[in-house]
């Protein structure tokens, strides 16, 4: 019997992922596909949309291979771990920021389309291939999204969260397309026929006023830790826990260094001794630091934390 997981597992983030990215490119080719089978430049946007979070999810996914594999020192080249060896925590960030902002750029460029079309007298399309196309990727895009939703509430991953993000915004697009295709259907032989050709690049511009905003939380956090902001709750826990340490062993003061880069937490601990303190075995020290870790918490391969003892106040400043 194989220990080796399953290629769409989705009780693992890289599986989980996996399985994004092939119904992604699936709904992608049938967007395009549509898109201009119906004459619908919605469509085609969304089969757009979608084949670029789809390339962003496969970024996403080799980012995720190279944090896991440097976290359990399994299937990295030595000279890749030597390259990086503070790892590969900052590449999260940086990925998160250029999918959001990929996914406005592509929003802002389909807006400008369904302006210039709609002040073009609009387009004709087949409503009915448009319909079919709607409920096909709706049922999809529900199905995708409460599944990843269901598995990220063990694995926590943020790259799953915003996936989940993606595909609940995929589905409000694709939701907005089918009750206009199904107004553009029902107007057909009508008085209210005209309004038809408006319909796509209408519904178009709407949706692109709706998303583009969405990635804007996610670019702010992602450049929250690019730049190494500060986060005010663990630096605040951070504070509690060395104050409480400083208080209870005699200690002079602390100083705490504190940033989050993606999953990463990464901690720096100084801790000023008197000069008339005792001396004490290396094992002694090591019992204090774990005491320190014990009280940080968050044990695991994603905390950096780094404690140091001296009576030298320029040493942590």
């Amino acid at each position: 019997m194989s220990d080796k997981p399953r290629f769409f597992d989705l009780s693992d983030e890289r599986g989980v992922l996996r399985t994004s990215i092939a119904v992604t490119l699936v709904i992608s080719s049938l967007g395009i596909g549509f898109g201009l089978i119906s004459g619908s430049f919605s469509i085609t946007f969304d089969g757009v949309y979608s084949l670029v979070d789809a390339s962003m999810s496969l970024l996403s996914l080799i980012v995720v291979n190279l944090i896991t594999s440097y976290a359990v020192s399994k299937g990295l080249s030595r000279k890749l771990r030597e390259r990086f060896s503070v790892g590969f925590w900052h590449l999260e960030p940086m990925v998160l920021g250029l999918n959001a902002t990929l996914l406005i750029g592509v929003s802002a460029y389909a807006l400008v389309n369904a302006i210039s079309s709609l002040l073009e007298g609009g387009r004709d399309l087949e409503f009915g291939w448009a319909i079919v196309y709607a409920v096909i990727t709706l049922i999809a895009c529900c199905s995708v999204a409460f599944i990843e939703a269901r598995a990220n509430r063990r694995i926590r991953s943020e790259f799953v969260r915003l996936d989940v993000k993606g595909w609940i915004m995929s589905a409000g697009i694709t939701a907005a397309l089918l009750i206009a295709f199904c107004i553009g259907y029902a107007v057909q032989g009508t008085q209210w026929q005209w309004l038809s050709p408006y319909i796509d690049p209408a519904v178009l511009a709407l949706v692109c006023l709706l998303i583009i905003p969405l990635p804007i939380p996610v670019i702010r956090q992602a450049l929250a830790d690019i730049f190494l902001v500060t986060p005010v709750d663990l630096k605040m826990h951070i504070d509690q826990v060395a104050q409480a340490f400083v208080e209870k062993h005699g200690l002079i003061a602390y100083r705490a260094y504190v940033a989050r880069v993606g999953r990463a937490k990464e901690i720096e601990l100084y801790f000023i001794i008197p000069e008339q303190a005792p001396a004490r075995t290396i094992a002694e020290w090591d019992a204090l630091r774990d005491e320190i870790g014990d009280a940080v918490g968050g044990k695991g391969p994603d905390r950096w934390l780094t404690v140091v003892f001296t009576g030298n106040l320029e040493w942590a400043e």
